[in-house]
């Protein structure tokens, strides 16, 4: 099953993707003497029940019903999540193409002495966008990277989560850019500390428009287990990554473990994986204005977003 939000006027509605249909979740609940909320978030909230109830509608609605897949915009599928965390050097490949810590890198890694996720955080409420949306290249953006990833959508509420049951807490999965400033500039500094270059890549995720997130909400009955799917990034068509998620450090019950222990996983909180090689710091290419970005995972599909200057 799959759930997309879509935008109806100035309203940003819950839909339920019935192949080339979406169907109104509210409205649809409606006619059939149920009650379900207008937005995504909302609904994860009421748990498992709210989506017995999805499943029901989806295996009655009539061939025909709601509006086509391709007549609607659609949002970021959960527009406003409560919290997005990322995930920081999680593919060896991509370690390795980072010249901050190289060969090295890679060999503490491979030695299990480097075993905790690195995780930080993008301000939600102004970062996520959704399919269609473009990427802003900022008026300060100076090298304005992509960064492909499988995001994963929590779905229950909980707290010290263990790796045994982190996927019961999952509600699904979609794509995720983590568009990145590589070298973030706003004010000269007459010294630059080690601190300072941490800041400058942890402000330079932060900017306006730089989570696109979408098509869909793909949840756990259509991907039981997302340990190896393709996930791929394209730049005007060309490839630019091409890696399995079989390849990350820490899958997605160690991370969600490890977060849990940190802080109170919520319903609609957004988790993004980490991203294999391929970024266009590694090549010397960045996006520019005109440029069109395409993240497509295994199973969830494609996220398409153009690149336009602020």
């Amino acid at each position: 099953m799959r759930l997309v939000s879509y935008r109806r006027g100035r309203q940003v509605r819950a839909g339920l993707l019935s192949g080339e249909r979406v169907l109104d979740i509210e409205e649809e609940a409606a006619s059939r003497g149920k009650a379900l909320p207008s937005s995504v978030l909302s609904i994860l909230e009421l748990g498992e029940g709210a989506l017995k109830t999805l499943r029901r509608i989806e295996r009655s609605a009539h061939r025909g019903a709601g509006r086509s897949l391709r007549s609607v915009k659609l949002c970021a599928p959960v527009p406003n999540p409560r919290k997005l965390f990322c995930l920081a050097g999680n593919y060896l490949e991509h370690i390795a193409e980072g010249a901050r810590k190289g060969k090295a890198g890679v060999k503490l890694v491979c030695g299990k002495k480097y075993v905790t996720p690195r995780v930080f955080m993008k301000p939600p409420s102004t970062t996520v966008c959704g399919p269609g949306d473009p990427i802003i290249v900022p008026k300060v953006g100076q090298k304005i990277d992509w960064e492909a990833e499988l995001a994963v959508v929590i779905g229950k509420r909980g707290k010290y989560i263990r790796r045994e049951s982190a996927l019961d807490h999952v509600a699904g999965f979609t794509c995720i850019n983590d568009v990145s400033e590589r070298a973030l500039l706003i004010r000269r500094r007459s010294e630059t500390e080690e601190w300072d270059k941490f800041f400058d890549w942890l402000n330079g995720k932060w900017m306006d428009h730089f989570a696109p997130m979408g098509p869909t909400l793909v949840l756990r009955d259509e991907i039981p287990d997302p340990s190896d799917l393709r996930i791929r990034l394209f730049v005007n068509g060309k490839a630019m990554q091409d890696a399995r998620t079989s390849a990350m450090i820490y899958d997605v019950p160690n991370i969600i473990e490890y977060i849990s222990a940190i802080v109170t996983l919520e319903p609609g909180d957004v988790i993004a994986t980490g991203t294999p090689s391929g970024v266009g710091f590694a090549r010397g290419i960045f996006l520019k204005p005109g440029d069109v970005v395409e993240v497509e995972i295994e199973k969830i599909g494609t996220l398409r977003n153009p690149v336009l200057g602020e």
